[in-house]
């Protein structure tokens, strides 16, 4: 189904596009443009959520005494979707698209007054403490312990993935605070500053070449109970609340901005044999049909939220179609860029400075984003423990 904007939606979306053609350097476009992983660096995110916050577009999802804007679920959709089509550096989630949300949900007041004002700013940067080294799609897992010591919890253990830890100066984190239960049970939802002692970060450095990801360590880590989130041994409630913010969204605008990537890349490859020409325009034009049933369930569960409904799983759908899409656009692309998928762009990509690049702009990022991508299944949940999502809640009977 088509998205249907309103006269109003549509003076609002033309409002975006003039804030966004005042506002969106070109320097910034470039460094969206080649943003081959999640998000950007911190440098160019903080930079850009600054010029966000100064408009009051900052955290468009919180509610309006939080710093929030009032806007409607659609005019979001438009909002981020405007943000993609313009190449506007992506804004690192963890701390305004996940922590936020549920330090609004769960927080106390002075959890609220510390840390809400920080994350639109940026002064503050989170790393997101979830995954370890045995305990990645299978969260409940998690052996990272805090021990209850006075006024303190001590914690012990490891993280991974550790998305932005280098650049982070805080970091929220589930913790295992009891071995009693459910797996799902003893486990708290906790905040802390990377800086104190026994807190350590080490690099991983990707197939691709990017340091985005880390390994962090705690050592005896004394995290003040102050930062404690929700109730102890409750963190897995804390836990769901922020999965469902991370996994939902729209994927369809960010699928669309790269299904137009390749067919420009297409256009002007040169004249070959037309057998091979003609299979790979089928091959894009099938994914440009999963992609358009992709955007019309994206576009149905938006119009049951606005209409006060629920979803149901429709976050696990979204989130396991839209990757598994994601990667089949990122094979296409690699066979489109043909020998320059084969060429080392990281000048060129942690330069942003297309002219660094070999071959043609589109084709600049095309390697990156399919080493990148492949994680997407994975992340936020694999595909698999989606499947498992959706057949317990749609199958059962």
């Amino acid at each position: 189904m088509a998205l249907a904007l309103s006269a109003a939606d549509l003076a609002f979306r033309d409002e975006v596009r003039r804030f966004l053609d005042e506002k969106l350097t070109d320097d910034l476009r470039e460094a969206g443009r080649l943003c081959a992983g999640i998000y950007c660096d911190r440098p160019v995110a903080q930079r850009w959520l600054s010029i966000l916050n100064d408009r009051g577009w900052a955290t468009p999802n919180w509610p309006v005494e939080y710093g929030g804007t009032g806007w409607s679920l659609v005019q979001r959709y438009v909002f981020a979707s405007e943000l993609i089509a313009a190449d506007a550096p992506p804004v690192t989630p963890n701390a305004t698209g996940m922590l936020g949300p549920v330090l609004i949900a769960f927080g106390t007041d002075a959890q609220k007054a510390r840390y809400l004002p920080a994350i639109k700013t940026g002064e503050d940067w989170w790393a997101q403490g979830y995954s370890e080294p045995g305990a990645g799609s299978d969260l409940a897992a998690l052996q990272c312990r805090a021990a209850r010591d006075g006024d303190h919890y001590v914690v012990n253990g490891s993280k991974i993935w550790t998305s932005h830890a280098q650049w982070s100066n805080r970091i929220f984190c589930l913790v295992r605070t009891s071995s009693e239960g459910k797996p799902q049970q003893g486990i708290s939802f906790l905040l802390f500053d990377m800086d104190l002692p026994g807190v350590s970060v080490r690099p991983i450095i990707t197939l691709a070449g990017d340091h985005e990801v880390n390994a962090v360590f705690f050592d005896n880590v004394r995290v003040p109970i102050e930062g404690l989130v929700g109730r102890e041994h409750d963190g897995w409630t804390v836990a769901k609340h922020l999965l469902t913010h991370e996994r939902g969204g729209q994927w369809s605008p960010r699928l669309r901005k790269q299904w137009s990537r390749l067919a420009r890349m297409l256009a002007a490859r040169p004249d070959g044999d037309p057998g091979e020409i003609a299979a790979l325009r089928r091959r894009l034009a099938e994914l440009a049909v999963q992609l358009d049933a992709q955007e019309a369930n994206e576009h149905q569960i938006l119009s049951t939220l606005s209409a006060g409904g629920s979803p149901g799983p429709a976050s696990s759908m979204l989130k396991m179609q839209g990757t598994e899409l994601l990667q089949k656009l990122d094979e296409l692309g690699l066979v489109l860029a043909g020998a320059y998928a084969a060429a080392d762009q990281s000048q060129a990509l942690h330069g942003l400075n297309v002219q660094l690049g070999v071959g043609p702009v589109d084709a600049i990022t095309n390697t990156s984003r399919y080493l990148n991508n492949r994680a997407a299944t994975i992340y936020a949940g694999s595909s698999e423990v989606q499947r498992n999502i959706l057949a317990g809640q749609l199958l059962k009977g």
